[in-house]
């Protein structure tokens, strides 16, 4: 077993407290607070444990706190309607007492509609074309700062492929329009909605991207200070989150030191699974 899967499915296993409270950890890592797709996929786990039947159509969530990676994370779910074909639950993380996040996951049964359309995937080298040796023989790879590329190749749960590199040094995006490839980094269960948490763990990475794309920086960029504020998402159809799936973003605002981002998650044969959509902080440092 890979330590990729490892990870994974360790981040999105939840210990069972008693009824309707759960307890998750943090990995083990350098950041200083706890990742925010980490907090969206364990309160989605949390959920998850309490409805039967049903899969989640949306998320609808807050980040209130900075969250500790050094200590637990207690999840408090709230059962607010069990109907006929939808069932609601709104999910609390707590740490040292506080809130740090809120969530809000609706679950639909599954039935036929009377309708049934979605937008194109957009046009771009599948991820095959985008692999560590296929971009190293581009010559902007060389150009590429160190600590850009190990964030790329790092051994993480989640692996990502960028379509647009030139963006990580200096090239503007006008329409702010990227794209990246992204999948677990090693298979998970035959469970849909493990397949749906992963997702929305993966969902965070590199979404506050589409904002800086358009001034031809990065969210490494030293200056600024990003931070997502809420995130929202929307389940369409089936999919397996360890297979590739592109995600299109774009950054339709920005003004008062907030970005709005939206995305949209397509498979490779076109299919449209999910949409996204975040505001987030992106101040610069002063």
């Amino acid at each position: 077993m890979s330590k990729g899967l490892i990870d994974l499915i360790s981040i999105l296993d939840l210990e069972p407290l008693e009824v309707n409270l759960f307890r998750g950890n943090s990995p083990k890592t350098s950041w200083q607070r706890v990742f925010g797709g980490q907090v969206i996929g364990q309160a989605m786990v949390a959920a998850c444990r309490t409805v039967e039947g049903r899969l989640p159509h949306s998320i609808h969530c807050y980040f209130i706190l900075p969250g500790d990676p050094q200590i637990p994370i207690i999840y408090e779910v709230e059962r607010l309607r069990d109907g006929k074909s939808y069932s609601t639950r709104r999910v609390t993380a707590i740490q040292h007492g506080n809130a740090i996040f809120s969530i809000m996951v609706s679950f639909h049964a599954e039935e036929e509609g009377a309708f049934n359309h979605q937008d194109k995937m957009p046009d771009v080298p599948p991820p095959e074309k985008l692999t560590a040796e296929e971009v190293a023989k581009q010559p902007m790879f060389r150009e590429m700062p160190e600590f850009i590329r190990r964030y790329y190749e790092s051994d993480r749960p989640i692996e990502l492929r960028p379509v647009e590199l030139g963006r990580y040094f200096g090239q503007k995006i006008d329409d702010g329009r990227i794209h990246v490839w992204i999948r677990t980094a090693a298979k998970l269960p035959d469970d849909p909605a493990l397949h749906m948490c992963a997702l929305a763990y993966a969902s965070d990475f590199s979404l506050l991207d589409a904002v800086m794309a358009r001034y031809g920086r990065t969210l490494f960029d030293k200056r600024m200070m990003p931070a997502s504020l809420d995130h929202a998402m929307w389940f369409h159809r089936p999919f397996r989150a360890d297979e590739w799936l592109l995600y299109a973003q774009d950054s339709p605002s920005a003004q008062d030191g907030r970005g709005l981002t939206r995305g949209l998650i397509f498979k490779p044969d076109g299919t449209l699974v999910a949409s996204v959509a975040q505001e987030g902080s992106v101040r610069q440092r002063k």
